[in-house]
């Protein structure tokens, strides 16, 4: 039975892994046109969403943490393709890293913003 317990712990340790969720909340806008959004003068076109992930292997591969959120938003804005008077707001980031095995980290972060088109 005792020689059975380090197999067993160490497939438990190999096969465990931790997550980590972390909403950013700064303000990643790359607009620098301030609207006011008091009146109905607006209306949303739709919900755009986009994933960029990193993975490290001992500490070495992958995007750093500001590269990896500004190519999220960038991405956002490329999906969103905007027209006209568009405009993107309400812009969310969420970081996501998991530890996959004890020493490869996954780190995931989403971004979300919505449409609007000004009315004229």
């Amino acid at each position: 039975m005792k020689k059975a317990i380090i197999p067993i712990a160490a497939s438990i340790l190999l096969l465990s892994s931790c997550g980590v969720t972390d909403n950013l909340t700064s303000n990643h806008n790359l607009n620098q046109t301030q609207v006011v959004l008091s009146q109905a003068n607006y209306h949303i076109v739709k919900t755009v969403e986009t994933t960029v992930s990193s993975t490290y292997i001992f500490g070495i591969g992958g995007l750093s943490k500001k590269a990896a959120r500004e190519t999220v938003v960038n991405d956002l804005y490329h999906q969103a393709e905007m027209t006209g008077s568009q405009a993107i707001v309400n812009i969310a980031v969420k970081e996501n890293v998991k530890l996959i095995y004890p020493l490869v980290l996954k780190e995931t972060f989403s971004a979300t913003g919505t449409v609007i088109e000004f009315d004229r």
